[in-house]
């Protein structure tokens, strides 16, 4: 919804935080264009360059797996799942989008990390195009403030 309040946390400090990025590459520069703003967010919010990975899979399916691998290793405050599902004329849109979202939801919850799902599913290409931006930037503040919280909650 456009104008939606999402509020602000009083504070967003990713001085010491590492932070793993998964980027589909299906729709190459629309997700090249997301990780650019999110990387940019990260490094605005006090996140190190060399605290930040950033890893390529082909499409929104392979994401999971990939967020998993980094959960496992333990390195990682808090991932971040990059990519984009523009609906075409047949059902693989649905299943694309419910099994990319519900695998990054797992992996989530299995590992007790934060993951900041800034998978795009959009009805064209110019939807995709005008939410880029802000949804990158969304996933670094979003994925910084839940390492946080769960680094106070933990």
């Amino acid at each position: 919804m456009l104008g939606a309040d999402k509020g602000q946390s009083a504070s967003l400090d990713g001085e010491d935080l590492a932070i793993g990025i998964v980027r589909a590459r299906f729709n190459d520069a629309i997700t090249s264009k997301l990780a650019q703003a999110c990387v940019a967010e990260l490094a605005a919010l006090g996140v190190a360059e060399k605290h930040i990975t950033v890893i390529t899979v082909p499409g929104a399916l392979e994401v999971p797996v990939a967020l998993k691998a980094m959960a496992d290793s333990e390195d990682y405050d808090a991932l971040i799942a990059l990519g984009c599902i523009i609906r075409g004329e047949t059902y693989h849109f649905e299943l694309v989008a419910n099994e990319s979202g519900s695998g990054v939801t797992r992996v989530s919850l299995d590992h007790q990390i934060p993951i900041a799902n800034a998978i795009l599913t959009v009805e064209n290409e110019a939807q995709a195009w005008a939410r880029t931006e802000e949804k990158g930037r969304d996933a670094a503040r979003v994925a910084v403030e839940m390492a946080n919280l769960m680094d106070d909650l933990l």
